[in-house]
């Protein structure tokens, strides 16, 4: 594994299989220039660097899943680097860290002195999460925040399942949530820090819904929830595409929702969000707000009025950092 720190932006990049290039913050610079900045290596205290653990700035660790989809879907490296460099913009105060390619070879390090962890990969039985529950609980019970985005909300049943009760406040649960693809419609928001400066809006993308929470929701709290449409359940009863319960719900126009977030009795907080199948809608506006403010409200750091402030990310921002080479 290897490290490196851009002194512009403190954040390092720690790649597995592939290396990934991190948006520089000066952007004059030559690329000798730059390769020498990625170069300098400060010292490391239990993942932290030792400025940041003198002056108790706010860590944000993404973990990034290993390539999954095609070209544009599920790009777990890319997303993570992508609302990394939009939260270090918008804040060169964080400490922040991406860990690429699947589980960090070194969890103590990785996760040491976390007041957040953003978890953007794939789930289910191949949740990289699964063989380190133990371990990850600790990290949990030290009241660090938990983010889990599209697919990496789905566990399954029996330990994870509780664990991410307990965590996030709910997950995807095989034969009872379900995963179409469908615009959804988000015509109004709850008050809440994370949906400061977020206006109503709809996005097409893979929402799962029905998602298990906690008996009666205690301590959660639905963020973005819409009525799927009817075409939502067109599939055979399966483990992802339809069970008589969601059904009835959507044959009674139940809300289903698609994010929330939660409190736990430690302190920490979760939010749970099943959109970002698709990698172009980060460039939405409300969407990566809604995610963005998320993260700063997991890592108990105070959500501006307006939002988390970032810009419109270009196609070739979009581009930069996917798993797979844009067919043409």
């Amino acid at each position: 594994m290897t490290k490196a720190e851009n002194p512009n932006m403190s954040a390092m990049i720690h790649t597995g299989m592939k290396s990934r290039t991190f948006p520089p913050a000066c952007k004059g610079l030559s690329t000798i220039v730059l390769a020498l900045m990625f170069a300098i290596l400060l010292p490391v205290i239990g993942g932290r660097s030792q400025a940041a653990e003198e002056s108790g700035k706010k860590r944000v660790v993404f973990v990034a899943g290993r390539p999954s989809h095609g070209y544009g879907q599920h790009e777990h490296n890319a997303g993570c680097l992508l609302l990394a460099k939009y939260l270090q913009a918008a804040h060169p105060d964080f400490v922040i860290d991406v860990f690429q390619n699947g589980w960090p070879k070194d969890p103590a390090m990785a996760f040491a002195g976390a007041d957040t962890v953003v978890m953007y990969c794939d789930g289910g039985g191949g949740h990289m999460v699964n063989p380190h529950l133990t371990e990850f609980d600790e990290v949990m019970k030290k009241g660090v925040g938990l983010v889990c985005l599209h697919y990496a909300v789905e566990i399954p049943p029996g330990d994870g399942g509780q664990r991410f009760l307990d965590w996030l406040g709910g997950y995807f649960e095989i034969n009872w949530s379900v995963n179409p693809h469908w615009k959804a419609e988000f015509q109004t928001l709850p008050e809440h820090p994370i949906t400061r400066g977020v206006a109503p809006f709809s996005i097409n993308d893979e929402w799962y819904f029905h998602m298990r929470f906690r008996d009666d929701m205690q301590g959660v709290t639905p963020i973005l929830s819409s009525i799927p449409p009817e075409s939502t359940m067109n599939r055979r009863d399966g483990t992802h595409s339809g069970n008589p319960a969601v059904r009835l719900a959507v044959a009674q126009k139940v809300p289903q929702h698609v994010a929330w977030a939660t409190e736990r009795e430690d302190g920490g907080r979760g939010f749970g969000f099943t959109g970002a199948h698709f990698h172009n809608n980060w460039a939405d506006d409300n969407f990566r707000k809604i995610v963005l403010n998320a993260i700063l409200w997991t890592a108990h750091a105070e959500v501006p009025a307006d939002g988390v402030s970032s810009t419109t990310p270009s196609e070739t921002e979009l581009e930069a950092n996917q798993d797979e080479p844009k067919s043409r």
